[in-house]
């Protein structure tokens, strides 16, 4: 069978399931995608950790983005939750929104559509801006 006679230490190795709760981890993985000015899908940040997206495991990360903004208002920083983002139409999951982070900010409207993209354009810049140069 083609692609099964691999010897051992070919086979990929699995991805430790502790990386989808390190806050510190997700934090440096963020940190530099702001320092880039750009966002990043699920699917990108899963697969930073070595995983293949599931949904299981973007809830598991997402309740990890939850420590990720608590550790980084400690430290004074803009949260950097909100630059992880659905690929179909680059706007952070439920779970964002219903987190209570966009009501703080001063949005109380759809959480999809032209007026919630203008909203989460504006708080990814804000955070672009912030790291930009440090």
């Amino acid at each position: 069978m083609a692609g099964r006679d691999q010897g051992l230490g070919d086979a990929p190795q699995p991805a430790d399931a502790s990386a989808l709760g390190d806050a510190p981890r997700i934090r440096g993985i963020l940190t530099q995608a702001a320092r880039e000015g750009r966002c990043v899908s699920y699917s990108e940040l899963l697969a930073d950790l070595g995983f293949r997206f599931t949904r299981p495991k973007m809830r598991a990360v997402c309740k990890t983005l939850g420590e990720v903004d608590r550790l980084c208002a400690l430290d004074g920083e803009p949260d950097l939750a909100v630059l992880v983002v659905r690929e179909s139409d680059r706007l952070p999951g439920q779970g964002w929104w219903v987190g209570g982070t966009a009501l703080m900010l001063g949005y109380d409207g759809p959480w999809e559509g032209a007026a919630a993209a203008r909203f989460i354009r504006g708080q990814q810049q804000a955070v672009f801006d912030y790291w930009r140069g440090r």
